[in-house]
């Protein structure tokens, strides 16, 4: 991570800080109809994919029923459900829009996600051995993990991964890795199990069970395509979120240079262990401007919809400052994390060898 001094890390809070406070000023009407909008959208979606999919006998409209509802389901993970639990919209005062008990359209309880999301890893971010949202507990994506064997199938477990990304998600609070060195006791995790049954539960129920059992006549078709929604969803959520973090530009940090860290301290290293990609407007709404992935880390209860642009602003304020500001198209950001995992899949003797191979071919 590039070093600044004490007085450097002070303006370069005071620089973005002064970003916060301006939007904070601006938020009102403008804000709030977006919001709404985007919700009146996700609604629209999922009520057409649903009214449709008993039609899916026909291939056309099974295509088109699955489609909108996963669609639905990415407005509703990405662009809703995530940016109000960071509390973007808390300012309106609306209790459907309140960040502290919005129940989002997924395995994972919010409560789950609050706690390991919004605390553990924004507080944490990159940090290895404290952040665990960095390569899930099952991918290896930096030289501070020791390789161990079982790592060389960790592209299997990222496919695996990516296409139950709700499960994998509802159960990271689980902590398996600590279960199997001995740390904690299965019985610590109880009323987080009780929990996670509760909303998986509910959610495999109502995609499954419930709207299948109301078109029983055409009900495999119905569960195909709510099956197919699902996987649209955790395919692209994955993806987008991987692509925040585990670029090959975005840096991690150990334990003891982020011991007693100032505010400015974390600012930089928001800056520097985060990742963007570009692309169209609806890339971003898609995305839940988690292609800011940046600003997001600087601002996260800032509305979503405002990081375009707050992003010159904070270009500018890293170029002020002389910090990376990692950005890509979409297809190079992706391309970037799957080396990464592909990379660090291998033992590090493996691994410098052929890198220094590819070295000298450039040459």
């Amino acid at each position: 991570m590039k070093k600044l001094n004490d007085d450097q890390l002070n303006e370069l809070q005071k620089d973005l800080d002064a970003i916060r406070d301006e939007v904070l000023a601006d938020l009102g009407e403008r804000d709030a109809n977006y919001i709404r909008k985007i919700i009146r959208l996700h609604r629209t979606l999922e009520i057409g994919g649903r009214v449709m999919m008993p039609f899916g006998f026909i291939p056309p409209v099974f295509v088109a029923a699955t489609a909108s509802l996963g669609i639905a389901k990415i407005l509703e993970n990405m662009e809703i459900g995530h940016n109000v639990m960071h509390g973007q919209y808390d300012w309106m005062n609306d209790p459907s829009l309140n960040s502290q008990t919005y129940e989002w359209d997924t395995a994972c309880s919010s409560d789950s996600w609050r706690r390991t999301h919004n605390y553990e890893h924004h507080t944490y971010t990159n940090i290895i051995g404290k952040d665990r949202d960095y390569g899930y507990a099952v991918l290896r994506l930096s030289d501070e993990e020791r390789w161990k064997p079982r790592h060389s199938l960790q592209f299997i477990n990222y496919v695996l991964l990516s296409t139950l990304f709700q499960w994998g998600v509802g159960l990271h609070e689980l902590e398996t890795e600590k279960l199997t060195r001995r740390e904690i006791r299965l019985r610590d995790k109880i009323p987080f199990l009780k929990d996670f049954a509760r909303k998986g539960g509910r959610q495999a129920f109502k995609d499954y069970v419930f709207f299948p059992l109301l078109t029983l006549p055409v009900a495999p078709i119905v569960l195909a395509g709510n099956v197919g929604a699902n996987l649209i969803r955790n395919l692209w959520a994955s993806t987008v979120i991987f692509c925040g973090h585990f670029t090959q530009d975005a840096e991690t940090f150990s334990e003891e240079e982020c011991e007693g860290e100032s505010k400015g301290h974390w600012y930089l290293r928001q800056l520097t262990g985060s990742s963007n990609f570009t692309g169209g407007k609806w890339l971003h709404v898609l995305s839940g401007h988690l292609s800011y992935q940046v600003e997001h880390h600087v601002f996260p209860d800032l509305p979503a919809h405002r990081y375009p642009e707050i992003s010159e602003k904070v270009q500018a304020v890293c170029k002020k400052h002389d910090i990376p500001y990692n950005t890509g198209t979409f297809a190079k950001q992706y391309g970037t994390v799957l080396s990464r995992i592909a990379r660090y899949s291998l033992p590090d003797s493996l691994r410098t060898r052929l890198e220094g191979k590819r070295e000298l071919q450039a040459i």
